[in-house]
């Protein structure tokens, strides 16, 4: 069936339009919480009445979208929490738990509704979470969860622990690379002793292939 909404209605629209739900939905949610009306002769009729009005109500609402979402991106917001060994958490973060910590970091209200946790945060260190501001304007908050005492990594620090990570990854690298080689250099040696020339240039080739495939990774 249709219905005219009086607010946004997440994933369907907002003030004005007319979107189809199911039944049950209208008159169990929708009508009782004032969400939306039906979408009768007469109640359309007014609707073309006060577009004008709702126009002009929308484009506040989207800016002011757009203000907020300015006023996150590129922030980092950290979450206290309990962590235990490992960096596991006692329990999760909850939505409640990152609008606290966005309103005493940013001084910004954020309805915890409008916060998407694809799952739960269990862990300790950093993580991304979506939020919703209206209609299709959404924004990406970085949260830094820890303890009491624990601080934010400054990018300098982030940078030096993703450049250690490159550096290990590398040395792992060349370790492989050094076993293939000797391997190769042992099945070449075996080969040159039984006096198989194809099997050594085989296996010489074999070793440089590997090699060559593993540094463009």
């Amino acid at each position: 069936m249709k219905v005219i909404l009086l607010q946004e209605l997440k994933g369907k629209g907002g003030e004005g339009d007319v979107v189809e739900v199911n039944p049950g939905f209208a008159n169990n949610y929708l009508y009782p919480q004032k969400i939306a009306i039906p979408a009768t002769k007469g109640n359309l009729k007014q609707l073309e009445q006060r577009k004008h009005n709702i126009k002009l109500r929308e484009e506040t609402r989207i800016g002011g979208a757009e203000e907020f979402k300015k006023a996150i991106e590129g922030n980092v917001v950290k979450v206290v929490a309990k962590v235990g060994e490992e960096g596991q958490l006692f329990g999760s973060v909850t939505s409640v738990m990152i609008a606290d910590a966005i309103k005493e970091s940013l001084g910004l209200d954020v309805d915890k509704k409008r916060i998407d946790l694809k799952a739960p945060i269990k862990t300790a260190g950093e993580h991304e979470v979506t939020i919703s501001l209206y209609r299709d304007i959404k924004t990406t908050l970085k949260l830094f969860v820890g303890g009491a005492e624990d601080e934010i990594p400054s990018e300098e620090a982030a940078a030096a622990v993703e450049a250690a990570d490159d550096a290990e990854a590398r040395e792992e690298l060349k370790a492989v690379e050094d076993a293939i080689v000797e391997e190769a250099a042992a099945s070449i040696e075996d080969a040159d002793a039984a006096g198989d020339a194809q099997a050594a240039s085989e296996a010489a080739e074999t070793a440089a292939e590997f090699v060559e495939a593993e540094d463009k990774q």
